[in-house]
């Protein structure tokens, strides 16, 4: 790894080096050199990322543009170049390595610790949304083709169930039929944005709240991190997904399942957060679309592990038999209480609209 760090431009020499967080993806260490400038140094996993290339072009673009608007290091990612002026380096393994600069006095949560943590992770993630209003978003490349297209991953879900490879159908007879009777819903976000209702964004793609760096002292949102799912895609789907992780009671894994409730007050205050954030970038069928997206995202991360536990566990890192089965059914639980408290749900957005107008 240092003989890596030795191809960027870095302010000294390499003194320490140790690995850091607790991402599963990529391989992520603390680098710190002998002038005390501290630096992210990241072995990108290819085997998952399979253009690195186009990865960092996308992470890079988007960080500069994002550098452009806010001169503050501590709330923008900043990629460190390389030597050669490049953005990644390429070792004689075949393997990829970036550097970030690592923003200090910064908190990464796992899950709320304090009242209005799951707040501010939302006024990130908004406030991400309204500074790259105007990037254009088509010159993204798609790190994971059909990452969050619900009728693709319904297809996949069909193919599973067909060939049940792993002769593992007769157990899931009930959460199948549950994906199915919401088949023909699940697109809507799709056709709405083939409709041109809803526009094509930069989106984040992996919105939870770990993807936030908190003022350490203050907890005041600072930047959001982990850009490589930095892709186009909707509004809904960014809100939807941190609602699907951040408003629920238990475990993703969780296996009772009556521990696994919606919260409608942390609904409410990620909303408050995020619709803050956004500012006046959303049009109103977007404001709309949020809850949908809290459901539709919600249903489809269900169908993926549904489909993973019926290919024999071959994408979700699984820890114990049938975790992927688990993590179906609390989603499914989600989705279920959504729907009973779908009125609910859209008065806060209506509300929290409102809000904003007067």
């Amino acid at each position: 790894m240092l003989n890596a760090a030795a191809h960027f431009n870095l302010q000294g020499q390499p003194k320490t080096c140790e690995p850091y967080g607790e991402g599963h993806i990529n391989q992520t260490y603390l680098l710190i050199t002998d002038q005390e400038v501290w630096y992210i140094l990241q072995k990108i996993n290819h085997r998952v990322f399979k253009d690195v290339p186009a990865l960092m072009e996308n992470i890079a673009g988007v960080s500069r543009f994002l550098s452009a608007m806010d001169s503050d290091p501590r709330r923008v990612l900043t990629v460190v170049p390389t030597l050669q002026g490049a953005d990644f380096h390429q070792d004689e393994n075949g393997d990829y390595w970036r550097v970030y600069i690592f923003v200090r006095d910064s908190l990464c949560l796992q899950k709320q610790e304090e009242q209005g943590d799951f707040k501010r992770s939302g006024e990130a993630f908004g406030r991400f949304q309204q500074m790259l209003e105007n990037y254009p978003a088509d010159t993204l490349h798609a790190t994971i083709p059909d990452f969050h297209n619900t009728p693709d991953r319904y297809k996949k879900l069909q193919v599973a169930i067909n060939l049940d490879s792993h002769n593992r159908l007769s157990q899931v007879g009930e959460e199948v039929a549950f994906a199915l009777a919401r088949r023909d819903r699940a697109g809507k976000l799709q056709a709405m944005q083939k409709e041109g209702l809803l526009k094509t964004r930069v989106t984040h793609n992996d919105t939870k709240l770990n993807n936030v760096l908190l003022d350490i002292n203050t907890r005041e949102p600072l930047c959001v991190i982990d850009l490589d799912t930095v892709m186009p895609g909707l509004a809904a789907h960014d809100f939807g997904d941190s609602i699907r992780f951040g408003a629920s009671t238990a475990a993703e894994d969780e296996k009772n399942l009556d521990l696994v409730q919606f919260s409608l007050p942390l609904y409410r205050e990620y909303a408050e957060g995020f619709l803050s954030g956004c500012g006046k970038s959303l049009n109103q069928h977007e404001i709309n679309t949020l809850p949908e997206g809290a459901w539709a995202m919600t249903l489809e991360c269900g169908v993926r592990f549904l489909t993973d536990y019926l290919q024999g566990d071959v994408y979700f890192r699984t820890h114990r038999e049938a975790q992927n089965l688990d993590r179906c059914r609390t989603q499914f639980k989600l989705v279920s209480e959504m729907e009973k408290n779908w009125a609910e749900m859209e008065k806060i957005i209506s509300e929290l609209t409102l809000l904003k107008t007067k």
